[in-house]
């Protein structure tokens, strides 16, 4: 008789052979270029990564643009910009656009061209050669002259800040022929011309004013304008009082080196500013930008701004969704998690690791659902205890200390099948670069253990979040099965639906594909 334990029936869907190999070195399942586009594109990193180069990223990211066709990339270029709230890759699309589709082009470029930073993120890459070609162009010639001339000015005042290229640089490229006088003083005075002040916008006039000493007239311009010149502690305190949330964000620890917060009430004023759950909102502030802010803010800063951080993080996650049933947050703690979120980046790296991300956003769940329990895992798993009770970014901070070791993507799953856990939804929160596998019938160690899990929970789902750009993935995607790269709040969105019971399956790219040209 033949032997039972070889022959016997498999239970449930065929198990998927592997077809590739991780950046790590393990098995993996490739992602369509479908996929892996809109991976990069929503995570936004341009950067080197733990595993891959900036460069190696470049020409991954070329090479799937090749194989889509023009319409999903200006699709994904629109959906990195208006939902990810990306910069650095729907410029790269654009240019891409520029030799594949110069019509499809002309229809997002005002769209992805939202403000003077994408507007010099355009003009870096096509200038840069990367996508094929060194000068502009005749046609995004055009429509940058478009921007310049039709564009609201106060735009154009917001972007008088930056190098490499200035908007001043792009003016001189693209020599834009202004329809009104007062256009013409704007684009005139930027690049260093003699004009007629009487027809520049008041906001430029009061700069000019500032400039030349009169501390008491207030600049609505980008404060580093104003910064720029030599100012007192009255000067930066006045600054500060006027300054709107990014920039109190992302300026704590200057307030403190200029004497800011001895200032009798400011630092009320500026904690006040930043708990306000309206202006967080009004902000589009994002989670990690809020980690950010308390991993970089100083000691110096005081313990009631600081705590504001606490309360603008618990703002800014009102889009949590809570989930029907039992779930579990399976956070890689690996050595590879300790790199930095967005890419490693000469001189300017964010403080904010992938470890960071992936704690933040259990922390967050496990808020907004008290049930979920969480296991951290590397090459063990190890037992934490997370209370609900706690604020975010002390329950981030706990899961933050653990790190180190290799990686063994299904080792969660396992230690869940011996428990014989029942369970509604599984999310894991690594970078998918599992290498301590075996090939089970030729799949990942985690499709076989995640195969397990559904013979128990026949109505699970299963939802890997990639942190870091990376073209595979340790589960190949299906019905109850969803690959999602990046880490904005789109990220809690999208799980939200995916877990409704009854919901079809949304992917990322579904997502991009019925966006309207």
């Amino acid at each position: 008789m033949a032997n039972k334990a070889l022959f016997s029936s498999l239970r449930g869907q065929p198990l998927p052979k592997t077809d590739t190999r991780n950046e790590a070195g393990g098995v993996a399942y490739r992602l369509t270029p479908q996929q892996a586009l809109a991976q990069y594109a929503v995570t936004g990193c341009l950067n080197g990564t733990f595993y891959a180069d900036a460069q190696t990223q470049l020409g991954t990211l070329l090479k799937l643009c090749d194989e889509v066709a023009p319409e999903f990339i200006a699709r994904t270029a629109l959906y990195a910009r208006e939902q990810g709230q990306m910069k650095d890759m729907p410029a790269l699309l654009a240019a891409v656009l520029s030799i594949r589709d110069g019509a499809l082009l002309e229809r997002i470029f005002p769209r992805v061209m939202d403000n003077a930073r994408m507007v010099r993120n355009f003009v870096q890459v096509m200038r840069s050669g990367a996508v094929g070609r060194k000068s502009l162009g005749s046609r995004p010639k055009r429509l940058l002259q478009r921007w310049l001339t039709e564009v609201d000015a106060r735009r154009i005042i917001q972007g008088m800040v930056g190098q490499s290229p200035s908007l001043a640089d792009v003016v001189k490229m693209v020599h834009p022929r202004p329809e009104t006088a007062e256009r013409e003083a704007l684009l005139g005075y930027l690049i260093g011309r003699p004009v007629d002040a009487a027809q520049l916008p008041e906001e430029i006039r009061a700069l000019e004013a500032f400039k030349a000493g009169d501390r008491a007239v207030q600049a609505q311009v980008p404060f580093q304008l104003l910064t720029a010149q030599p100012l007192g502690r009255a000067e930066w305190t006045d600054i500060a009082r006027h300054g709107s949330w990014q920039m109190t964000r992302m300026n704590l620890n200057s307030f403190t080196r200029h004497g800011v917060f001895d200032e009798p009430g400011m630092a009320h004023l500026i904690a006040q500013r930043l708990a306000d759950a309206q202006l967080v909102r009004k902000a589009r502030a994002l989670p990690y930008q809020l980690l950010a802010a308390w991993t970089n803010v100083g000691k110096e800063v005081p313990s009631i701004v600081r705590e504001a951080l606490h309360a603008a993080l618990e703002a800014a996650l009102d889009n949590v969704p809570r989930f029907a049933g039992k779930v579990y947050l399976l956070v890689d703690v690996s050595g590879s998690m300790s790199s930095p979120a967005t890419g490693y980046r000469r001189g300017a790296s964010s403080t904010v690791r992938c470890i960071d991300v992936a704690a933040l956003f259990a922390a967050a769940v496990v808020r907004k659902n008290p049930g979920a329990e969480v296991l951290p895992f590397d090459t063990h798993v190890h037992r934490v205890r997370l209370s609900p009770r706690n604020t975010v970014l002390t329950n981030a901070e706990k899961l933050a200390r653990f790190g180190g070791g290799g990686t063994h993507c299904a080792l969660p799953l396992q230690e869940l099948n011996r428990h014989k856990a029942k369970g509604d939804l599984v999310i894991y929160l690594s970078d998918n670069e599992s290498w301590i596998e075996g090939n089970r019938r030729g799949a990942t160690d985690t499709m076989a253990a995640w195969e397990a899990f559904r013979a128990r929970n026949r109505q699970a789902k299963l939802v890997c979040i990639d942190i870091q750009p990376y073209a595979t993935s340790q589960a190949q995607e299906r019905a109850e099965i969803l690959n999602i790269g990046g880490f904005s709040d789109a990220v809690f969105e999208v799980v939200g639906r995916f877990a409704e019971p009854g919901s079809s399956h949304s992917s990322w790219v579904e997502r991009i594909e019925a966006i309207t040209l």
